[in-house]
């Protein structure tokens, strides 16, 4: 499976222990699995269910893709299943730390869908429970009041910003996940897809340093003018409660966070936020967004009987069961989902011809040398061609030093 993740994060880390079994779980799992993935509503719901078989020992962190490596790697592995994207399953799977699952699935998972298999060079790596995307996500009381049709581009998006600035409703028009480091970059790959620009040269060499990296960054630059000015501190979460909060009329943000605006205990804006496509921008077709997918890997670094009885527990966190009792945490793969509005976004940004998120070992470097040198530009500090040529440069050293050139 090639398409739709990232996962958005919310802040801290949280645990969750089980003991006993409940009948929600088909068997009483009586050995301990530990697992580690990011702490966004669907993994809550996921692991909880898990929990119910007994013996879970489930850690939701937001620093979960900086973990997995190092504690997959010891032996035993810290932890018996993962939860992974497109991009956080690479490092894991470069180093062999997580085994191939067809045995598993060809004994455990009958109830999984093709698209849920998600094969690397013919191996089932990875079982894929939901998928995820960036999307528009507006206030449309705000937008109907002030005449404002639904933006379909990122120039409509810019001169939406302006008509609502000019209205003060809020304090800002647009929120954006500019936080320097993973979000930033991710905004920029977003951006440079829907202009249809391609990373990297034949031999793997850097190729963003163009005319569409250019105008990908003066295009953040311009989006980034309707922002709360602390914006390159503004992760998913951080964004999210601008929009909780009555802040914000518009931002682009993860599939994976529409639920929370209904969601009457935080929010004051319950019903008032539409989901829709990832515009397009400089009249190009194709949304300035990319897909992802979100599941579940299990560990090399254990035993087999270990490993397989962890696949079981993973099966019942991500079966029908557990999908109808949470329906709107996610865009869910699994059997028994039934899309609601809030799923609206990602559905239309991928029919609308979303790409998936490039993953691979030199795309993973690529993200973090843009993360790293894409504030000095929205900052002022160099212009766009100067800060692609030293994000060029960084990457470039990244990966000779990787055995990647």
């Amino acid at each position: 499976m090639r398409t739709i993740l990232k996962t958005a994060l919310f802040a801290g880390a949280m645990s969750l222990l089980s003991g006993g079994a409940s009948a929600a779980c088909d068997f009483n799992n009586t050995s301990t699995v530990k697992s580690l993935s990011a702490g966004f509503e669907a993994w809550k719901a996921v692991t909880s269910a898990m929990a119910e078989c007994g013996n879970v020992e489930a850690e939701l962190d937001q620093e979960f893709r900086k973990k997995q490596p190092d504690a997959f790697a010891a032996s035993p592995s810290l932890y018996h299943v993962g939860g992974v994207a497109n991009s956080t399953a690479v490092p894991l799977i470069d180093a062999g730390t997580i085994r191939p699952l067809d045995d598993l699935v060809a004994k455990h998972g009958g109830q999984l869908k093709p698209n849920q298999l998600v094969r690397i060079d013919g191996k089932i790596m990875a079982i894929a429970m939901m998928v995820n995307a960036q999307h528009l996500m507006y206030r449309n009381d705000i937008l109907s009041d002030l005449g404002i049709a639904e933006p379909q581009t990122y120039e409509q998006v810019l001169a939406a910003a302006e008509k609502i600035k000019a209205a003060g409703v809020v304090d800002y028009p647009l929120g954006g996940t500019f936080k320097s480091g993973w979000n930033l970059a991710e905004e920029f790959v977003n951006m440079y897809m829907g202009y249809d620009g391609e990373f990297f040269n034949s031999d793997l060499s850097p190729s963003i340093n163009n005319a569409n990296g250019v105008a990908a960054l003066e295009m953040m630059k311009a989006l980034s003018a309707y922002m709360d000015p602390e914006y390159l501190v503004s992760d998913s979460t951080y964004v999210q409660q601008q929009f909780q909060q009555g802040k914000i009329a518009m931002a682009n943000l993860w599939a994976s966070r529409a639920a929370a605006m209904d969601n009457a205990d935080e929010s004051q804006v319950v019903g008032k936020v539409t989901m829709s496509a990832a515009p397009t921008v400089a009249g190009g077709s194709t949304p300035a967004s990319t897909l992802w997918w979100d599941g579940i890997v299990i560990a090399s670094n254990i035993s087999d009987a270990d490993a397989e009885n962890a696949f079981k527990v993973a099966m019942e966190g991500i079966d029908t069961e557990m999908v109808k009792a949470n329906n709107d945490a996610a865009v869910w793969l699994v059997d028994g989902y039934e899309p609601t509005a809030t799923a609206a976004g990602a559905f239309a940004t991928a029919s609308n011809g979303a790409k998936p998120y490039p993953a691979s070992k030199q795309m993973s470097l690529m993200h973090t040398a843009l993360g790293n040198g894409i504030a000095a530009f929205l900052t002022g500090e160099k212009g766009a061609a100067q800060a692609l040529a030293d994000i060029e440069a960084d990457y470039t050293t990244a990966a000779k030093e990787a055995g990647v050139l």
